[in-house]
């Protein structure tokens, strides 16, 4: 039950942590980068590849690894928090697949250009990548809802609760406040 719960605790932070990458530079970046000269956005995008990729490259595939860790944990009894933790894991590959089929291939383009040899359609790839990004942010931030969920969700018992009809007055054996 512990390993269980510090599983899930620990694949809902990576999955924060991996989100709050993507919602940081949406929110605060990429929602303006097409008012940005082109020698500017060069000069921002180079920064942000630097920062980003190698992180990125170790935190994301992390996330994941957790999330497979829990999801085992909590096969055998397919609750309701194995099917939320599998929706969150499958948003997050989603994320994963945009990034490696979209992002970088579009961030390595970005790599080689200068101000000199920016390309005369950097514009629409620069949108390509930010609507990409959009949709990439949002799965994530969908993925760490469903496994909030997960983790918050009542278990399904073991065994049935019982009940015994206690009269009025008399202890229930085992309870010291009587």
């Amino acid at each position: 039950m512990k390993i269980r719960v510090a599983a899930q605790a620990t694949t809902v932070v990576l999955f924060a942590l991996v989100m709050g990458v993507f919602w940081g530079t949406w929110f605060s970046l990429s929602r303006t980068m097409d008012q940005l000269s082109g020698e500017t956005f060069i000069a921002v995008g180079h920064q942000m590849i630097q920062n980003l990729g190698v992180p990125m490259a170790v935190l994301l595939p992390l996330a994941l690894l957790s999330a497979l860790v829990t999801l085992v944990l909590l096969w055998p009894a397919r609750t309701a928090a194995f099917w939320w933790l599998a929706a969150g894991f499958a948003l997050m590959v989603a994320a994963l697949v945009i990034t490696l089929a979209v992002e970088v291939p579009i961030d390595n383009q970005i790599e080689t250009w200068t101000a000199a040899t920016l390309p005369g359609d950097w514009r629409s790839i620069q949108s390509r990548w930010e609507l990409w990004h959009t949709i990439r942010t949002f799965a994530s931030i969908a993925a760490v809802v469903a496994a909030t969920i997960s983790a918050v969700v009542a278990p399904r018992p073991s065994q049935p609760p019982t009940t015994k009809a206690v009269p009025p007055g008399r202890a229930v054996a085992g309870d010291r406040s009587a």
